[in-house]
């Protein structure tokens, strides 16, 4: 955990974690905020970690360097704010994971950096827009675009800028004749693009300025990645597989992550973990080895774990599995409901249908497993008809819940969102739609609606592009989303069927 320090009086060495403070910093990893808050301050304090890149600080940091992570989000800092702590550092790299929502977030932070520190980019959006980002002009700074999974080249990047050229899923803007480039790998890329999650060293949590953390019913909690890559192809999905093509689906062995689960416990005390990663409960071949550890290690009389799940996947399990998932210490599944129209379902390639995902609901419900459901509304194409059938469905689940006094529902609704490389953004730019207005995103504030950032919880945040997609006009959309996030809210409140 970093130290804290007013909100006037913010240094580095308050919010820079996991650097060793008395050596030159190789590379500072900068995961950008969501929005300015400069110009309006957060009004909660808990943010998903940034796993992804605490991996890559951990892999540089065995490898010799001396490498932080600035949480620009967690910290709840605005643009200027973090290009001035990085700027007072002067790292000899800089790291950003840049994604559609905080794209804008990160260039202003990279136009203001000093011309002395190298730039390096990753993340959903630098794999499905590299030219733009190569040739935007705020990147001046840019020696290396990395495509992929990053623990190997960042690591080979920061001992010798020159090796980018042999580096596969490595490309740059050439600084003199505005060219753009790419590493060509020498042998085998799977060393580079696909690394043995396995091998992999445990994140050091030193780099996550909030995980473990002391959760609301009094439990330290972490969050943990238990495999890479989905199968799946939901049209809106950054991690849908047609976009992923040159990604390797990996799972960790079993014996792995329960290696990490006590490790976490004899480091921080923590007796219950989240498992971010789409597929942990998302396919049967894994479930079941899984589990079989699980009972073997005993974990459900030690701890309590949450998982994302697959609706048509839990469906297909039998009530025997079901009892051993919670036997094991299954808390909390969060679904990818999405609608309740099963027409718009078919339209995203969900696989599921409405009853199929009451059906699921109410069989983890009867055994005391709390379920969270998120949902999108304003899905191109979504008729009011499709959004009074998700209202319909969302009510229909928290009574199930409500009879289930073991376990409780909750709904979590987003703004629909295009993402770079989706196979619903590709649709979407071939029927005429622009770019640069699909891109032009900004946080949804409902509060003239009646629903305010302090009723959203950890991991929920909305964004729009202002477009509207579907037949039901946006003023209308977004007070269906406010209606929902309040009634969510006071459930929570009243802690019904909690």
């Amino acid at each position: 955990m970093t130290s804290t320090a007013t909100e006037d009086n913010r240094t580095a060495p308050d919010l820079i974690a996991g650097a060793d403070p008395d050596r030159v910093l190789d590379a500072l990893f900068v995961n950008a905020p969501l929005r300015d808050y400069n110009l309006r301050p957060r009004t909660n304090d808990y943010t998903l970690p940034v796993l992804g890149m605490a991996y890559i600080a951990t892999y540089a940091q065995q490898a010799g360097f001396n490498v932080g992570v600035l949480d620009a989000e967690a910290h709840g800092l605005g643009v200027d704010e973090t290009a001035r702590l990085i700027n007072d550092v002067r790292p000899r790299w800089v790291g950003m994971n840049v994604l559609a929502p905080t794209y804008e977030m990160s260039a202003r932070i990279a136009a203001e950096l000093d011309d002395g520190i190298a730039l390096m980019v990753g993340g959903h959006h630098a794999k499905a827009v590299p030219d733009r980002i190569l040739a935007d002009l705020r990147m001046r700074n840019l020696r290396a675009l990395v495509i992929g999974e990053g623990e190997t080249r960042v690591a080979a990047l920061l001992a010798d800028e020159r090796r980018r050229a042999e580096l596969p899923g490595v490309m740059w803007r050439d600084r003199v004749l505005g060219t753009h480039a790419a590493g060509i790998a020498r042998g085998d890329t799977a060393t580079w693009l696909s690394p043995d999650i396995d091998a992999l060293p445990l994140v050091n949590r030193e780099f996550l300025p909030q995980d473990p953390y002391l959760a609301d019913d009094g439990r330290i909690e972490a969050n943990i990645v238990g495999a890479r890559g989905c199968p799946y192809d939901c049209t809106f999905c950054g991690a849908a597989v047609s976009a992923n093509p040159d990604v390797k689906i990996r799972t960790r062995s079993p014996e792995g992550i329960v290696a990490e689960l006590d490790h976490l416990h004899g480091m921080y005390g923590t007796t219950a973990y989240r498992f971010v990663d789409d597929l942990f409960l998302g396919a049967k071949r894994v479930i079941v080895p899984q589990m079989e550890a699980f009972t073997r290690h005993k974990i459900g009389d030690r701890y309590v774990w949450d998982a994302t799940g697959r609706i048509n996947v839990l469906d297909r399990l039998d009530d025997t599995m079901l009892d051993t998932l919670k036997a094991n210490g299954l808390r909390e599944v969060a679904l990818g409901i999405e609608s309740g129209s099963d027409r718009v379902l078919a339209g995203m390639d969900k696989r599921i249908t409405a009853e199929m995902t009451e059906r699921v609901a109410g069989r983890l419900l009867q055994r005391g497993i709390g379920v969270k459901g998120y949902f999108i509304l304003g899905y191109p194409g979504e008729e009011q008809a499709d959004l009074d059938a998700t209202v319909r469905h969302i009510h229909n689940l928290w009574n199930i819940a409500d009879r289930h006094s073991g376990g409780r529902f909750r709904a979590s609704a987003f703004e629909f969102r295009p993402y770079p490389g989706t196979p619903v953004w590709n649709t979407l730019t071939e029927a005429g739609h622009d770019p640069d207005a699909l891109l032009a995103y900004s946080d949804v504030d409902l509060t003239a609606d009646g629903a305010n950032e302090g009723m959203r919880q950890r991991d929920e945040f909305n964004f729009s592009v202002g477009i509207q997609f579907g037949t039901v006009p946006l003023p209308k959309l977004r007070a269906t989303l406010a209606e929902i996030t309040r009634k969510q809210h006071d459930r929570n409140r009243m802690g019904v069927a909690a």
